[in-house]
């Protein structure tokens, strides 16, 4: 690998990076859909996630817009932080490692490049599947029920669950999915051994996004605060005079919750991957057993072949 060749392309990545999140972090806040400090958490993110392959920054434009269209409240600082936080990181790492050549999932040239791939899909399996899930889960007929005990809450209590948002949050993981399998399509090249396994990214991506759901509605449910506002005639988050309590310990907030429910889905995903590596070496060395009988055999027909010709060509009784 040529260093000053790979050194070139990491600092176009990032001045692609710097245009590119300029220009959308620009239209975002002139059609409003982002705060104007959201900005200088999303530009560094987009760079960081560029600089470690397009591939990893196809993964939160993905996120970004398809978050953006579905949500309804202005996104800020914090938010972006929460939800890019810790895949920043993720990719830094990466790109560490790698020097910003993106790389196919495979445990057996390296386990920690793959887990942290397995991670950055985690983390963003989790965040769509969380927006998707709250934003288009409101919007379902039924009652959500919360999810420790399975009661109707009212809509808007955090770990309240439909049918609808968790299969919006499964859909939601499963773009994660088929964006980062398409992109690898375009900007790695995989053994065929290894090609296949790329694919499997997707039903991955889909539990992640369900199972980030599942684990930030309930940590929603018992220690993030939720309460039925007389006077304002709507849940909200903080306890007061006018305020009936429905759920939850007031110990962590919104952000905090998603930052949790993100580690943790993360983590799993990452694990996720590093644990295929036995399985795939036994299956491995099954295939190459199989193979080596199957060759054996065949030398064995032909060898009898062989000399069932030479017996028939020789036999006196058919000799001229």
């Amino acid at each position: 690998m040529d260093p000053a060749g790979v050194n070139g392309g990491v600092w176009i990545r990032a001045a692609v990076a710097v245009a590119a999140g300029g220009a959308i972090a620009a239209r975002a806040v002139r059609r409003k859909s982002v705060d104007f400090t959201a900005v200088f958490a999303g530009v560094p993110a987009m760079v960081a996630h560029t600089v470690a392959g397009y591939r990893f920054a196809g993964l939160l434009l993905v996120f970004f817009f398809t978050a953006s269209r579905v949500r309804t409240t202005l996104i800020g600082r914090k938010q972006v932080l929460s939800n890019s936080g810790i895949a920043s990181i993720l990719v830094v790492l990466i790109a560490l490692i790698t020097g910003g050549e993106d790389k196919c999932l495979d445990s057996k040239e390296s386990g920690l490049v793959t887990a942290l791939i397995g991670g950055v899909i985690g983390h963003y399996s989790c965040c769509n599947g969380d927006t998707w899930s709250s934003e288009l889960g409101i919007l379902s007929k039924s009652e959500p029920r919360i999810i420790t005990t399975f009661k109707r809450v009212r809509k808007g209590t955090n770990g309240g669950v439909t049918i609808d948002g968790l299969l919006a949050a499964a859909a939601a993981g499963c773009s994660i999915g088929l964006a980062f399998v398409l992109l690898g399509f375009l900007t790695t090249q995989c053994a065929s051994d290894v090609f296949w396994r790329q694919l499997l990214v997707i039903p991955l991506a889909t539990a992640a996004g369900l199972c980030g759901s599942l684990i930030d509605s309930l940590l929603g449910a018992t220690v993030q605060y939720s309460g039925y506002c007389r006077v304002r005639k709507k849940v909200v988050g903080v306890d007061g005079p006018t305020v009936t309590r429905i759920s939850g310990m007031n110990i962590l907030d919104n952000n905090g919750v998603n930052v949790v429910s993100i580690f943790l889905t993360s983590l799993l995903t990452a694990l996720e991957q590093i644990s295929h590596q036995p399985q795939q070496e036994a299956l491995e060395g099954l295939a190459a057993e199989t193979a080596a009988k199957i060759e054996e055999k065949a030398k064995s027909k032909s060898k009898q072949r062989r000399r069932w010709k030479g017996s028939v060509r020789w036999h006196p009784w058919l000799a001229p």
